[in-house]
């Protein structure tokens, strides 16, 4: 088991210092699939952003908190030049600057137990936290999991949050940039987690608590402005 543990912590070294050489350009160019369980396009789902309406958010969309503050951050869609697939981009433009308050956007007709989600996010500013990422198995904004990264702290992680209160289930560290676009990757299967960064796989946990079907969404913490784009979900079949 030991031997195991030590390969498995040297091969994410070589993945964080090939992730830490790459550079922005390089990393939003190249963006490897792996070969992950096989998904069925019945009941998949995109987001693109690109024809919803600017200035506003999506249809089906709610702006929620976690441990709320007096105002939600501004969640709308707007145009980004940069933006993977062009014109729009699904954006917090202004957020509630409190340390301790997760904002989400969520999508609330959607429902998926056992799935293979990606989105592109784009860190653009922020002095407490920068960057976020996608979260799923969503029961509210109390209760759901979420995989992040964070420029600031050059890192990647995988948590759950439950009843508010979030628990981390595995790290990697890794250097990142605020300003590009990264893909972020997430299968999870049962109780098992997965989560991949431009294609590389970073994070593993397997965690019983949120077990049944939930919403997917959209995640930032404090101060992070943060741009996304390109929300895709696919079921996966458990065996």
């Amino acid at each position: 088991m030991l031997g195991i543990a030590s390969g498995w912590s040297s091969w994410r070294t070589m993945a964080w210092m090939t992730l830490m050489l790459a550079g922005c350009a390089t990393m939003h160019k190249a963006d490897p699939d792996t070969p992950m369980p096989r998904g069925t396009a019945t009941g998949a789902a995109r987001w693109s952003f690109d024809k919803d309406q600017a200035n506003r958010i999506p249809n089906g969309w709610s702006v929620r908190q976690t441990n709320p503050t007096e105002s939600l951050a501004t969640w709308e869609v707007i145009a980004d030049k940069s933006a993977p697939s062009r014109p729009n981009v699904m954006a917090l433009t202004a957020s509630n600057n409190y340390n301790g308050t997760y904002n989400l956007a969520i999508a609330e007709d959607s429902s998926f137990q056992n799935l293979d989600l990606t989105v592109r996010v784009k860190a653009a500013k922020g002095e407490e936290d920068q960057g976020g990422g996608p979260i799923w198995r969503c029961k509210d904004q109390d209760n759901y999991y979420i995989c992040r990264f964070n420029p600031l702290e050059s890192n990647y992680r995988v948590y759950k949050v439950v009843d508010g209160r979030r628990r981390q289930l595995d790290s990697a560290k890794i250097e990142l940039h605020a300003d590009c676009w990264y893909r972020l990757r997430v299968t999870m299967v049962g109780n098992r987690i997965t989560c991949y960064l431009n294609g590389r796989e970073m994070l593993e946990a397997t965690d019983d608590t949120l077990s049944g079907p939930g919403m997917v969404g959209l995640w930032t913490k404090a101060d992070a402005v943060t741009s996304f784009d390109d929300l895709e979900v696919s079921p996966l079949d458990e065996h």
